[in-house]
């Protein structure tokens, strides 16, 4: 852990962005005190975070504080590139008031920004769920989405229906940003199978990320896709080759490539703890994004749950597919993520925080609005108690869950 900051959190956050300037007439003024604030270049001690309306604004010297967190931790607001459901609903619905329950659910527990990740269906099925998820980020209520397959190899597909799997030709890649109207953010392919390299490049001449995952690609074919534009790598380790003595496939091509950002899903059942520290003395921090990959039951208890059309039970919080019983996503929400992280791998906070959020929105293209804690960015803060454990969430300068004054 770097050495801590003594500074307040608006002392410490460099230059204020141009659009800090701007000071709304009126705006509610909130001053969180007392906490120990993660911020980009470390963590402040004692520090403060003011939040004005909407966004983190420049601390008043002298300014008395409207709630006392000390013995707290302060982060930013976590970002989830990869989540399918949650609250008993699914994004895969095509539903709107599902869609905002799996939001509703996981903001409770910090994601403030989240992008919805389907799951392999027809294709006129997945337009049409991109028809409706895409009206939910032109309203604010999600980053993008996010197609995990079908264009992935039926030997590697784990919790999607294999009838329903098909090579990536652009043509089909194509159909589904046109759905999307704009709002897709990442699409998850396996680069071996035909057509896969040409849809890589088709993905990053429109600006949306390539991910390799659900593939059986060697070595050098995930070499290629990393040069065609591939950039993150989709549950690191999960479904695809694992790593051996004389075949590296992919897993070693996406860990040694500075361009790859790699997918963990740090729940215990995923990733033995030596695989995730493999993963982030490899890539470091700065190229790993802690993702939940869950499902309709993220937030509930064991049952039995859908996922597209397949149909998940859920025992001791781990989710299997009723049919083979292979590992069907997860039941993680993002602050277990985080206290994992921390208490069972030993991270240090500042590691956990950029695998949580400065990371996934980077790669998402909202670092200007969120990531990390500075002027003039949204205010989107988690509050966590000495132990870890979420208290608060606060989202675009309103509680979503409110701590307790102490």
């Amino acid at each position: 852990m770097t050495e801590p900051k003594t500074a307040t959190a608006a002392q410490t956050t460099g230059q204020t962005p141009a659009r800090a300037a701007a000071r709304p007439a009126g705006a509610r003024r909130t001053v969180l005190t007392g906490a120990r604030v993660v911020l980009p270049d470390g963590v402040a001690e004692n520090g403060r975070v003011t939040v004005e309306g909407a966004r983190i604004a420049p601390d008043v010297p002298g300014e008395p504080g409207t709630l006392d967190l000390t013995g707290h931790w302060i982060v930013p607001g976590f970002v989830d590139m990869h989540v399918h459901g949650g609250g008993g609903a699914s994004f895969s619905a095509g539903s709107a008031e599902e869609a905002l329950r799996v939001v509703a659910t996981h903001r409770a527990h910090g994601t403030t920004t989240m992008v919805a990740s389907t799951v392999t269906g027809h294709l006129d099925d997945l337009a049409r769920q991109a028809g409706v998820l895409s009206e939910l980020v032109e309203q604010g209520d999600l980053a993008g989405l996010h197609f995990e397959g079908p264009f992935i190899s039926p030997h590697r597909c784990g919790a999607h229906d294999p009838a329903l799997l098909r090579d990536p030709d652009p043509a089909d890649v194509r159909k589904l940003l046109d759905a999307a109207r704009g709002t897709a953010r990442m699409v998850t392919l396996a680069p071996e199978l035909p057509g896969g390299l040409d849809s890589v490049r088709l993905l990053a001449d429109h600006g949306v990320i390539a991910a390799v995952g659900h593939t059986d690609a060697d070595y050098g074919a995930t070499l290629e896709a990393v040069e065609a534009g591939a950039t993150v790598a989709t549950h690191l380790f999960n479904a695809m080759p694992t790593m051996l003595h004389r075949e590296p496939g992919p897993v070693a091509a996406l860990l040694e490539d500075e361009r790859v950002t790699v997918e963990l899903i740090n729940d215990g059942t995923h990733l033995h703890p030596a695989v995730l520290e493999l993963a982030f003395a490899r890539a470091g921090a700065e190229r790993v994004a802690f993702v939940t990959d869950a499902m309709g039951a993220a937030g509930m208890g064991d049952g039995v749950y859908p996922l597209g059309p397949l149909q998940v039970r859920v025992t001791g919080g781990v989710a299997r597919l009723v049919e083979g019983g292979s590992i069907a996503g997860s039941t993680l929400t993002l602050d277990t993520a985080l206290r994992r992280a921390v208490t069972v791998d030993g991270l240090p906070v500042e590691d956990a925080v950029m695998a949580l959020s400065t990371s996934p929105a980077r790669l998402l293209g909202v670092a200007d609005r969120v990531g990390t804690i500075e002027i003039g960015k949204d205010a989107d803060l988690v509050v966590l108690d000495a132990e870890y454990r979420l208290t608060g969430v606060m989202r675009k300068g309103e509680w979503v869950v409110r701590p307790e004054k102490s």
